[in-house]
């Protein structure tokens, strides 16, 4: 990797063009920020799946703007190339224009991102419009929008169905025309994930969409094997770090017990004549 210079919304444009795929992970603190930039990965998305991931939430609907700035404030410090993408929780520009644009504008301005994210398609295409009209760049995202779960009956598949195929692609075009600069496609059916992206002027981000889009983005705690238990079928995982994770904090525990640990090399010392006079002065009365 040559590119040091920050990730932009033309870099997107143009790499689409050149049919070029975007890679995007998930970030949300500043080692594993650090991590994700170094391996040149092009865009760092700060989740609002930090409520599941991280802050142990049932869902992503519990997370607060303060929870979202404070981890995309540590995101930020550690990166220098990709793109940090603010995701907007649930609340946070749903009521009114005027407050989606304010929250929006706090990501930018506190919190250190280039972009944001919100969930929803043609309903919030006046929203988008009214955020990017203030100069921030905006990210859409259709198909599976976990928080609306409990409006789409659960974490299933959208757009199986010509007619909700038929949505998603007006969704994709509202976007577009509101001023997205991308638009991820989550859990939708591979053939409508590739309509999209060849008809739709932004490039396409997928996460259970297929292999078509323009971009991929995963969840780094997922394709880690840092997140155990359930995986969605769309998560390829790249390691399993849960065992060796347990196998380093057994052998720790194992040590401490037998008083393995810490030994000489972990230890500091005195220099002797220091030590004599300790032992001196403790002595006295």
């Amino acid at each position: 990797m040559t590119r040091t210079e920050r990730v932009t919304t033309a870099d997107f444009r143009r790499w689409k063009e050149e049919k070029r795929p975007v890679t995007m992970l998930t970030a949300y603190d500043f080692p594993t920020a650090r991590l994700v930039d170094e391996a040149g990965i092009d865009a760092i998305l700060v989740g609002d799946s930090v409520g599941n991931v991280i802050l142990g939430y049932p869902s992503t609907l519990p997370v607060t703007m303060e929870e979202m700035l404070h981890h995309t404030r540590a995101v930020a410090r550690a990166v220098s190339r990709a793109m940090v993408i603010g995701d907007m929780p649930f609340l946070s520009y749903q009521a009114s224009r005027e407050e989606a644009v304010r929250n929006a504008g706090r990501f930018l301005k506190e919190a250190g991102a280039q972009a944001v994210k919100l969930e929803g398609g043609r309903e919030f295409a006046a929203t988008v419009q009214a955020i990017v009209t203030s100069g921030i760049p905006v990210m859409g995202h259709i198909g599976l929008t976990p928080q609306y779960v409990h409006q789409l009956g659960g974490y299933r598949v959208q757009g199986r169905q010509a007619a909700a195929a038929r949505r998603l692609v007006e969704d994709a075009f509202s976007l577009a025309e509101a001023g997205v600069f991308a638009i991820v496609l989550e859990c939708v059916p591979a053939e409508v994930a590739r309509y999209i992206t060849e008809n739709v002027p932004v490039p396409t981000i997928g996460i259970g969409a297929g292999p078509d889009c323009d971009g991929q983005v995963l969840v780094t705690h997922d394709l880690l094997g840092l997140y155990g238990g359930f995986a969605p079928k769309f998560a390829k995982r790249y390691a399993n770090l849960v065992d060796e994770v347990m196998r380093a904090l057994s052998a720790f525990r194992e040590e401490v017990q037998r008083r393995q640990f810490p030994g000489p090399e972990h230890s500091f010392t005195m220099p002797p004549e220091e030590l004599a006079q300790f032992y001196a002065a403790k002595e006295k009365p």
